[in-house]
């Protein structure tokens, strides 16, 4: 991999994951989320000339990485569309997903894409430049109460309403534009030895609302069980403990929710076997190489 490849984003359990998606002779297999091509270009690696590997990105930077091979088949689309996608390329099945759901360092490291702190720009955060609102937009017009949901839900912000209400009062004054302006309202809150960590939260919590990532993922994980074939594989990397229930609620139950359906003996229903019972986690040597692997959790589940 060269290395503007490599700044794009490191692909994080790398081998671990691959080896999940069993890749055999002839599989048509799914990279949800290509990026920097990291995952992809591992898959390509191990297919035959008879397999197919489809790779989908919303981001048109990823664009930029996509690998010129008559076996892969890159898609300009939010993953959520994974089910559309499958049926206009005549794929009815497929033998294995593959989706990490870690933002790029790149994005993190493009100050004009507003998804860090540690930059001024502009407060954007959305994946998809060409749609949707951005961070400015929502924090600008989102009510008080909504704002306070949103940092409690998906940033797990114990003064999310306080959060809020700061908001709500500064954008009364003056439109809350840039990373500088928000960062300007915001940091008063936090004490100086945990400020990272709670912006860092507050961050998440915009990125998530501005893409809609919960309900992207439980789109795709619905598509994915229904278009995987028996013996398929689901291989899911999660970073924090929303997406990573809902993963683990999906594989386990078949349903997000987690709610379990049991047959007449009381055996419980659903349409996976767990690959790995116990969540794979990077080891030291690639946390060193990779920081943002040491919150990575690997799923792999076997479609029944």
């Amino acid at each position: 991999m060269s290395e503007a490849e490599q700044t794009y984003h490191i692909p994080v359990l790398l081998d671990e994951s691959v080896n999940g998606m069993n890749i055999r002779s002839g599989g048509i297999y799914v990279d949800v989320t290509f990026g920097g091509g990291g995952h992809s270009k591992e898959i390509l690696s191990r297919m035959d000339n008879s397999a197919h590997l489809y790779s989908f990105d919303q981001d048109e930077d990823a664009e930029r990485n996509i690998v010129n091979d008559h076996r892969f088949t890159f898609v300009r689309s939010n993953f959520r569309y994974l089910h559309n996608f499958l049926r206009y390329y005549g794929v009815e099945s497929i033998d294995a997903v593959l989706a990490d759901l870690g933002v790029s360092s790149h994005h993190f490291d493009e100050s004009e894409r507003g998804f860090s702190f540690r930059f001024d720009g502009k407060l954007d955060m959305r994946m998809n430049k060409r749609a949707g609102m951005t961070a400015a937009d929502l924090v600008n017009t989102y009510s008080e109460e909504r704002l306070a949901d949103i940092f409690y839900l998906y940033g797990e912000l114990k003064n999310s309403r306080k959060l809020a209400s700061v908001i709500v009062k500064a954008r009364a004054e003056k439109a809350i534009v840039s990373i500088g302006d928000f960062l300007g309202i915001i940091k008063p809150l936090f004490g100086r030895e945990r400020e990272k960590k709670e912006l860092a939260k507050v961050f998440q919590a915009l990125r998530i609302e501005v893409n809609q990532e919960m309900e992207a993922l439980k789109e795709m994980l619905d598509a994915a069980t229904q278009a995987l074939k028996p013996g398929g594989r689901l291989v899911v990397i999660t970073y924090h403990s929303l997406e990573d229930r809902m993963v683990k609620n999906m594989m386990k139950t078949g349903n997000i929710q987690g709610k379990t359906e049991q047959d007449f003996f009381g055996n419980v229903q659903t349409p996976f076997k767990l690959v790995n019972s116990k969540v794979i986690v990077a080891n030291q040597e690639e946390v060193t190489r990779n920081p943002r692997s040491r919150s990575a959790k690997l799923r792999i589940a076997e479609k029944k």
